[in-house]
Parts: structure tokens; sequence; C-alpha cells
């Protein structure tokens, strides 16, 4: 009969020390991400807090032009949806449009049918490839921006011959239409370019960057002068700044995907990034060959295997091989205890029965703790191992 040998619990659930120690990078670099994410947010709604909006007084604001045409007689007035807009276009009207690119295809169409013929001004700011072609057909937006701060006109627009030198720059445009201004070239394309209406009456004015509108650098330059001439050559200037809560903008025929609201280049940036991280890959690859044997340099107590190896199954949730290794390692010593070979040891018709006459205790509880099935959580391979223990003590005592 086996004697039950009571050994101190033994915990398998890791330490909070453990925890933390496991989760701190990961806990580390999200905090460094929302860190960093919060001061982009703050910087951003800093600095660029209604920008080219004529009520705000914000470096990139464009109060300061609102006032000086209200000195001068002009009115400005802010809308923020595309029925607004065009209801105001007239002969008597200039018409700003300050982000064209943020328009649907319908809108960049609604909007152009409304001032082809009205016979007023339209002022497009930075006008890219997304919304150029659609409201001033016959222009094409250059995919090359221009980084030059200071141009001059170059051109026999009589507004900027008076203005003279401007921080313009930005976006470059060319066109087909023959009697097109094409003023403050940079590599030869123009960033300010006139497009008269075919009636004669009306045209429309784009813009390749803000720079002349805002409040910091409307004192530089020419920029002053020119934006009141562009600006103020109609008694009144409706300034659009369009919204993306515009109800005209849900529209069915023109819905833009995750993907169309991607900035420009984005396939071939993930396409980078996905060549760095194989290339890295490789670089930190260990496996690139079979598995070579080698000697350890310093020796290694065998305790420390055994923890090492328990963690191991421990991770991988691998009860079954635990309890086996157990199960198989106490058979291999019971044997020779015993008086059976070594080779007999797993058999349990040659094992169990010296063993029993050994201990003259059951065979069958002796089957199920040597032979039974793998244990169902950590608390039965604990107390698997706790029995195997006491077994061999039994069997050794004198």
């Amino acid at each position: 009969m086996t004697t039950e040998v009571t050994l101190p619990p033994t915990s398998a659930s890791p330490t909070a020390r453990q925890v933390w120690t496991r989760a701190r990078g990961i806990t580390l670099a999200l905090v460094l991400l929302l860190a960093a994410a919060v001061a982009i947010a703050v910087i951003r709604s800093d600095t660029r807090h209604g920008e080219l909006d004529p009520r705000s007084a914000d470096p990139y604001g464009s109060r300061a032009v609102a006032e000086l045409l209200a000195d001068r007689g002009v009115d400005t007035r802010v809308v923020t949806t595309l029925d607004e807009a065009t209801a105001a276009a007239g002969p008597e009207t200039t018409l700003l449009v300050a982000v064209p690119d943020l328009l649907t295809a319908p809108q960049q169409s609604r909007l152009h049918s409304a001032t082809a013929e009205s016979g007023g001004r339209t002022v497009l700011v930075s006008s890219g490839s997304a919304s150029v072609e659609r409201l001033a057909p016959g222009v094409t937006a250059d995919p090359a921006t221009s980084f030059d701060s200071t141009l001059s006109p170059d051109c026999d627009l009589p507004a900027a011959r008076r203005a003279g030198t401007a921080d313009l720059g930005g976006i470059r445009y060319t066109t087909t239409h023959l009697t097109a201004d094409e003023c403050y070239p940079s590599e030869r394309l123009a960033t300010l370019l006139r497009i008269p209406a075919p009636s004669g009456d009306g045209d429309t004015v784009l813009l390749g960057a803000p720079d002349i509108l805002l409040n910091d650098r409307l004192d530089e330059h020419g920029n002053a002068s020119l934006a009141l001439q562009l600006l103020g050559s109609r008694p009144h200037l409706v300034w659009y700044l369009p919204s993306l809560a515009d109800a005209s903008a849900a529209s069915e025929e023109d819905a833009r995907g995750f993907f169309d609201l991607l900035p420009s280049g984005w396939l071939w940036g993930t396409l980078q990034l996905f060549i760095a991280a194989a290339l890295a890959a490789l670089w930190r690859a260990r496996r690139l060959g079979p598995l070579v044997p080698e000697k350890l340099p310093v020796a290694i107590r065998a305790s420390e295997t055994v923890e090492g190896r328990a963690r191991l199954y421990r991770k991988a949730n691998a009860r079954d091989r635990a309890a086996t290794s157990l199960r198989s390692t106490t058979r291999t010593r019971l044997a020779p205890l015993v008086g059976i070979p070594v080779s007999q040891a797993h058999a349990p018709e040659a094992l169990l029965p010296a063993l029993s006459a050994h201990l003259q205790g059951d065979g069958q509880s002796l089957h199920t703790l040597l032979f039974g099935p793998p244990p169902g959580d950590d608390a039965a391979l604990i107390q698997l191992a706790d029995h195997l223990d006491a077994l061999e003590r039994e069997v050794r005592r004198p």
C-alpha cells in the first residue's frame, strides 16, 4: 500500500511581476503611440485652425485680406454649402473656392455649370488634378509641386504687373486656352492662371498656393496688392469653404471608397514598406539552413534545464507531454529498484506486478498513477507530480 506524502503547494499561475515584465514593452509602445497621436492632433489644431477662413485671425487664416477688402467697399460672405455657392454666382460676384479638391465629381460639375455663364469671377485656390479638369476644362495640374516661395509675374496681366513679385508656387498649371494669362512661372509652368470666359464676361483664376491670402504672409512682397486686385474686382466676394457635412456631397454615383481617400502615392509607399520588411526579415533570420548542434560553452545546472522545459510545456499548454515525461522518468527509475530490467519498465504487465509485490499495494491505483490518462488541468498535473514523487520515495525506503 502506497503512502501519501504531502508536499508544499506549487503555483503554476504567473505572478504580477511576471505579467508586468511580459507586457511592459507593448504597454510602453502603446503609451508612446497615444502620446504621439495627441501631440500631432494638438499641433495641427493649433497651427491649422481656421485655415483660409476670412473670419480667422490665426496665422493661416484670411481675416486680414477680408478687412482690407471691406475698407474698399467689397463685402465678404462665407458659405459652406454648394447650394449657397451656386446661388450666389453672378456678374457682380467673385466666388472663391478654398479647397476645390474636397468637392466630389458631381459637385465640381455642378459648380462649373453655375459659374461658366454667370459673368463673374471664380478663384480656385490650390486646385489639384482631382478637381481642375472639371472646374477649369482645358487646364491640367502638373504632378510635380513647386517649392519656390517668391516668383516674378512674367506676364501681361495688369494685376500681376502692378503687384510685382509675390509668394506663389505650389501647384503648377498648363492650359490649351490661347487667350489665358500664364503668370508667376516656376520652371516655365504657371502658378497663377487666368482664363477668360468664352462669352467675354467673367473669368476663372487659378492660384497654385494660398500664401497671398494668409494673414502672416499678406504684408510680404506684392501679396496684398495681388490679393486685393484678384478678389476686389467686383463689389461682392463669396468665400466658399467646402464642408464634408454638405448634403450635396452624399451622392450615390460618386461614393468615395476608403482607397479614394488615401493620398496619392500610397501604393508605392506600401510596396516600399513591404520590401523593407522583407529585407529586415532576411537580415534577422536565424534558420536559413538545417539546425546544427553545438556544445554549450558553459555548464547549465539541471534545475535550470528542467525549469526551462517546464516553462515551454506550460506556454504550449502541453500537460499531456509533461505528464508523459514525468511518468516515463519515474518508471525508468523504479524498474531497477523492484528487480526488473529497464527495457521492461514501460510494460505494465512486467512493472506493475513487481511493484505491487514490493509495496504490497493495490495494482489498480498504481496502473492509474503510472499509465493513466493525462491530467485535465494544471492543478491535476501538480498533484500527479507529487504522487509520483511520493511513490518513488516509498519504494526507495529501506
